[in-house]
Formats: C-alpha cells, sequence, structure tokens
C-alpha cells in the first residue's frame, strides 16, 4: 500500500530560519506518522527564474496541481490573517474534497467570532459545528494524537465530520 500524500500548505518556505526549523519538525513529523509530504517550496521551485512572470506562474500551476492530486491537506494558518495562499489552497481543497487538517501556533485570535479560531468558511468542508475540533493542531506533540482526524487519516479509518459529498 502507498502512503497517502499530504500537501503541506503554508507560508514558512519564504523564510529560511523558519523552514530550517518549525518547518521542517512538522515535515518530519508527518513523515514519521507515514505520509508522504509535498512541501510545496521544496516541490515547485526550481523552474527557470530568467522571465519572473512566467516563474511564478508555473510556480502556482505546480501548487494548485498539487493541492487537486494529494490525498490531503495539512495547512499551517499562522498570521492575522494567515497566509493567503494557504487560504487558497484550502478553498481548492475544500472544493476538491480534500480533508484538511489545521495547524495553527499563533496564539492570536484571528476570527469575526469567539466560537472558531479562524474565519468560518475554512471549516466548511466538515459536517457539524464541533467536529473542526479533530481536525484542529495547535503543537507539533499533538499531530499523533490517536483522538484526532490525521492519525486516523494516517491509518486508513474513516474521519468523522469530513464531508465527501
Amino acid at each position: 500500500m502507498s502512503k497517502k500524500t499530504l500537501y503541506l500548505a503554508n507560508p514558512y518556505g519564504f523564510n529560511r530560519l523558519v523552514a530550517e526549523g518549525p518547518l521542517l519538525e512538522i515535515q518530519e513529523k508527518l513523515e514519521a506518522m507515514g505520509f508522504e509530504v509535498w512541501e510545496p517550496f521544496q516541490r515547485n521551485n526550481q523552474h527557470d527564474r530568467t522571465d519572473l512572470a512566467a516563474f511564478y506562474y508555473r510556480v502556482g500551476q505546480c501548487d494548485k496541481n498539487d493541492v487537486r492530486d494529494c490525498d490531503g491537506v495539512f495547512a499551517i494558518t499562522d498570521g492575522c490573517p494567515p497566509d493567503e495562499g494557504v487560504m487558497i489552497e484550502v478553498g481548492l481543497a475544500i472544493a476538491w474534497k480534500r480533508p484538511v487538517f489545521f495547524y495553527r501556533a499563533d496564539t492570536r485570535h484571528c476570527s469575526d467570532t469567539s466560537v472558531y479560531p479562524l474565519n468560518i468558511m475554512l471549516f466548511v468542508g466538515l459536517a457539524d459545528a464541533e467536529v473542526w475540533k479533530r481536525y484542529w493542531y495547535t503543537d507539533v506533540t499533538d499531530l499523533d494524537n490517536p483522538d484526532k482526524a490525521l492519525s486516523l487519516f494516517a491509518s486508513g479509518a474513516p474521519l468523522p465530520g469530513f464531508l465527501q459529498d
């Protein structure tokens, strides 16, 4: 059986120190859980940069295709607001019915309600008002929590509350 692919939507690749620290830690943890991690800065930045407009267009197309072709998306949502590229990738994942697992180490509140930690539209791929908590992570040490959705996804078990139809 092949490993499930997990697209690692993140803004961390723009900063070398963050890419070599927290991003690498997250990626290694996901790989240790059995995922094949598709980190877009590693996968899709190897195009010719002679024509920057064409370069950025190709990167965007590759990222979009990876979201479409992956089994699931792990979205790092730090920032207020979170990175707009990550938010677009989450929207694509929801539209293509890919499960999205949210990670936010940022402790700032980033929502217009006190009920959800982020904009409610990010959770529309889930079946009810409470199940989002099983897809929400704030610490790397919690990623393999057996009661949460990411561990279930890694094991091939059905995902709680994930809308596939």
